[in-house]
């Protein structure tokens, strides 16, 4: 009878909260760690190697397809550094700076959205006469450099700033900042790049 069905109900959920009561204490009492490994990890076995800036770059993608900077930005833990007058400049020369930046900074929210990498966009703060009024869009950590500062110099001292190995690019045309994070060991690319992909989005 339905009685009879919803009293067996009854029971079994009793019992599976006194289980899971128990189960819950148990754990407070043993005060156990989480699990952050498991049994697979233990059997020896050769792991395929991760791959890093240098091996997708060593690939046969061309330096201006969009693709790469997909990649790239696919990497475990990828920052992406953006030069962001070198980009405007390079992209809208015409617009004013206040809308240059804005469409910048629209453009790489919706590709932190899209790819989770931590995105940070470098503009050049050196002649500001006042710190620009500017609400950072999700996603996207927004930098101008101090007096006296490059945003040349702040971009390099960024990629200094990361741990070795893991994987930071770096979108820039100038050659200087190119190479000088490149030592640092990050992967420059092309402001190109970025506004091809940006066109995407």
């Amino acid at each position: 009878s339905r009685e009879g069905r919803s009293m067996e109900d009854m029971r079994l959920r009793l019992l599976l909260d006194t289980v899971l009561d128990a189960a819950s204490g148990l754990r407070r009492e043993l005060a156990l760690p989480p699990v952050t490994a498991r049994p697979a990890d233990s059997v020896d076995a050769v792991e395929p190697g991760r791959m890093s800036p240098k091996d997708i770059a060593a690939r046969a993608l061309s330096d201006t397809d969009p693709a790469l900077l997909d990649q790239l930005l696919a990497l475990p833990q990828a920052h992406l550094i953006v030069d962001g007058y070198n980009v405007t400049k390079t992209g809208y020369p015409q617009m004013p700076l206040e809308k240059q930046r804005l469409r910048l900074l629209g453009g790489l929210s919706v590709l932190a959205a899209q790819t989770g990498a931590e995105m940070t966009c470098v503009f050049d703060g050196a002649e500001l006469a006042a710190p620009v009024l500017l609400a950072p869009p999700r996603g996207v950590r927004v930098l101008f450099s101090k007096a006296g500062v490059t945003a040349d110099e702040l971009i390099r001292q960024l990629a200094r700033a990361e741990p070795p190995g893991r994987p930071v690019v770096v979108v820039s045309t100038d050659r200087e900042v190119a190479d000088g994070v490149a030592k640092a060991g990050a992967r420059p690319v092309a402001s190109v790049l970025l506004l091809k992909r940006l066109s995407r989005v």
